[in-house]
């Protein structure tokens, strides 16, 4: 079967080590995800801090990460006498993730990054947001006619129509997410086809974390 995975971060990884209570191996992860289901191409989407750096929207479907990347080592070799404490650590800590991104791409995942954005809310706080979800349900409609089965990796309810679409097309959806996150619905869709990720702990955890 023509496998590909859908890994929505934003919603499977919210909070990271923190709320996982453990850190992905991520090599360990694709590994898993080829063995267990035969996943032929795992597209990644998550969100980035551009710092001024120049994205084409019109052209572009993902943040170049190797070029985001410079652009903000760059912010800090040049501005480490300008920007304040906070600035810096800020920078380092969206370099740090940039990184991390580039890392994925070397491990085999399909990256599709979209820049965070504010807005602000009714209360007056700014919440930020990447576009992730327009973008992954977009990718799975482009690609519904070159797979049999799709693994999603998330258990945002938002995704229900079109998981829906594609089962009544006859593709398979498999749903491998946390249960604590997973929104009833999902569920209720998966039926059998839902995998809890937690339980995936001893298989995916990062060595010594």
């Amino acid at each position: 079967m023509r496998t590909f995975a859908f890994i929505d971060a934003s919603n499977l990884f919210y909070g990271g080590e923190k709320s996982l209570g453990w850190k992905i191996d991520y090599a360990k992860l694709l590994e898993y995800l080829r063995k267990k289901y035969g996943v032929s191409q795992a597209f990644y989407f998550g969100g980035v801090e551009l710092h001024d750096f120049q994205f084409n929207y019109l052209k572009e479907d993902t943040v170049p990460i190797a070029l985001l990347t410079r652009h903000l080592s760059s912010l800090l070799e040049k501005g480490m006498d300008t920007l304040t404490e906070a600035d810096i650590i800020l920078i380092g800590r969206h370099l740090q993730r940039a990184r991390f991104y580039r890392k994925l791409a070397s491990f085999g995942y399909t990256l599709f990054l979209k820049p965070v954005k504010r807005y602000e809310q009714e209360d007056g706080t700014l919440r930020r947001k990447a576009n992730c979800d327009v973008e992954m349900t977009f990718r799975l409609m482009r690609e519904e006619s070159n797979l049999d089965r799709a693994v999603i990796l998330s258990g945002d309810g938002d995704f229900l129509p079109v998981l829906r679409h594609l089962k009544k097309n006859g593709k398979e959806v498999i749903i491998l997410s946390r249960g604590s996150r997973t929104a009833k619905e999902v569920r209720t869709f998966a039926g059998s086809n839902f995998r809890d990720f937690e339980y995936l702990r001893e298989l995916l955890k990062m060595v010594g974390k």
